[in-house]
């Protein structure tokens, strides 16, 4: 340990090297009193304010998945629905107490690419930062084409590209100023979709109990007729395929399970923001736990009322779910309509805008902020460290933002159906994300075991953890494993399988390349530094 030390500290200058127990940091000292830190030269400045990164915490990563994706999981049943978000809400959950864990007791501000090159190889470090970089410039464009078509509505006359370069501008100006302001407004947007997503649940208990206007008492009714879980249907083509029996049940389950992980991507969206937070010690381990608040009461509570009030069968579901992006898309509406309520997809369509805007604000702060990292380790050009007076990376920025040109595919019908294709590679970016966070607290667990640090000395531990990781690690591989089952039914159909499955190619080439060219070696459990950032 004491080579180990002297080599992280500058020992051949003739420095005494510190013990695990003195500051390694003075900057993370001062955050660890509650100051601001602003950084030192090229760097990211904490000025992420804790309410900010709670908020965020709670509804930031809410998007349309919930609010109009769950309708397409409906029509495998209820109890296919329940049992799908219930799983991979304990999946997300295990993954943001794992970098909770690490976020707390060595915080950095390269996020999942630095944890990722830290403690198992800076090769993997290297595909995780510029797979989640992929992952967010290919979903901001989809964004504000959502934002677009949700506006012509009532705007029809206006192209959806009109929308795009307006909401592009603005949110690019929110992101060149101070993180304080991209925190605020990110507030107060997951303040009010945390209050669109609890008047949603409400109105579907209230409509179970019998207080719409029908009057009718649902209640668990729609369990049993039509029944918890429907036999699997897809349509190819125009030619429907219908499976039952058991087969048919477990491949709604499965269904609903790869459509649950879409709905819960963007959850560690706080993982990154913990690096422009002060006293993460403190506040890391709050905004952890605030995530399973959301995953309770909006996703587990949301979808379980969902089914008390619509059955899997309806009509007006079915066709809910040919709607696209718009009010009349959810099935929260479709809940209200059945009941008797009119007129809830006009205000439902409003504030669906609240959604797009705050994911488009977010795609871009997190593309920006892995670039930076991705820099600052040396994968990246050098210019992407680079950061104004405020500590704002105005080069990642503008990097990122660039993409959002991708949105005008959208213009053009074939151009358009190559832009889909992009966007399908989005769930599968994602959990391979969620793995790299799960190796990476697993790797830095052996680390402890091997340099004899006890994880009683950690500021924050889960009873989740250890445990829990080593099960939702390959229960995350499976999902990306046989998330392209439906490219196989009826028929073999190349398009989907290849947007289902051409992440998993990139993330190994991009691997196996970075070690190719660099002749990186994976960090041994006795080398693992597991003393920068580490406080008293």
């Amino acid at each position: 340990m004491a080579r180990f030390f002297a080599r992280r500290r500058g020992d051949e200058q003739g420095e005494k090297a510190p013990t695990p127990a003195q500051e390694v940091s003075p900057a993370e000292h001062s955050s660890e009193e509650g100051a601001v830190d602003e950084g030192t030269e090229d760097d990211l400045h904490r000025g992420m304010k804790p309410r900010q990164l709670n908020m965020m915490a709670i509804a930031g990563a809410i998007g349309t998945g919930l609010v109009i994706g769950t309708g397409t999981s409906l029509k495998f049943g209820p109890g296919s629905l329940l049992i799908g978000y219930a799983f991979m809400g304990f999946v997300v959950y295990v993954v943001m107490v794992a970098l909770g864990e690490m976020g707390a007791w060595l915080p950095m501000k390269k996020s999942f690419s630095g944890y990722a090159s830290r403690f198992v190889d800076p090769a993997m470090g290297f595909a995780t930062g510029w797979n989640y970089f992929f992952k967010y410039i290919i979903v901001l464009p989809n964004n504000l084409t959502a934002t677009g078509i949700l506006l012509q509505k009532w705007r029809p006359d206006i192209n959806v590209s009109v929308w795009i370069v307006v909401f592009g501008v603005c949110i690019i100006l929110l992101n060149m100023i101070h993180v304080s302001f991209f925190g605020e407004a990110e507030f107060w947007m997951s303040l009010i979709k945390a209050l669109v997503i609890l008047m949603l649940i409400l109105l579907c208990f209230i409509i179970a109990l019998g207080g719409g206007p029908s009057g009718v008492r649902t209640g668990f009714y729609f369990w049993q007729n039509p029944g918890a879980f429907a036999p699997y249907t897809t349509t190819v083509g125009g030619e429907t395929t219908i499976i039952g029996g058991d087969t048919g049940r477990f491949l709604g389950v499965w269904a609903c399970m790869v459509q649950a992980t879409f709905a819960y991507l963007g959850t560690e969206l706080v993982g990154v923001a913990f690096g422009e937070t002060p006293n993460p010690r403190k506040n890391v381990p709050r905004a952890v736990n605030q995530t399973l608040l959301r995953i309770v009461f909006f996703y587990v509570a949301g979808v379980l009322v969902l089914g008390m009030a619509v059955p899997y069968n309806s009509p007006l579901l079915l066709d809910a779910t040919k709607k696209g992006t718009s009010g009349l898309a959810s099935p929260f509406v479709v809940a209200a309509q059945i009941a008797g309520v009119s007129k809830l997809d006009d205000a439902v369509n409003g504030l669906l805008l609240i959604f797009t805007i705050s994911a488009a604000n977010s795609d871009i702060y997190l593309a920006s902020r892995t670039v930076w990292a991705l820099a600052k380790d040396g994968q990246a050009p050098h210019l992407m460290q680079r950061t104004n007076k405020r500590g704002v990376p105005i080069p990642a920025v503008a990097l990122s933002s660039i993409f959002i040109a991708l949105g005008f595919m959208n213009a053009t019908k074939s151009a358009a159906t190559v832009f889909g294709y992009f966007v399908s590679l989005v769930t599968v970016f994602g959990a391979l994300n969620w793995i790299a966070v799960l190796v990476s607290y697993l790797a830095m667990m052996n680390a402890m075991k091997a340099q004899g640090v006890p994880r009683e000395i950690m500021p924050y531990r889960n009873i989740l953890l250890p445990w829990g990781a080593y099960i939702a690690l390959p229960i995350t591989t499976l999902v990306i494993v046989f998330s392209g089952y439906s490219a196989f039914i009826p028929h073999f159909q190349v398009d989907k399988f290849l947007t289902a499955y051409i992440g998993i190619p990139v993330y190994v080439i991009n691997i196996f390349w970075w070690k190719y060219v660099k002749k990186t070696k994976r960090v041994q459990p006795v080398d693992v530094d597991l003393v920068t950032g580490r406080r008293t």
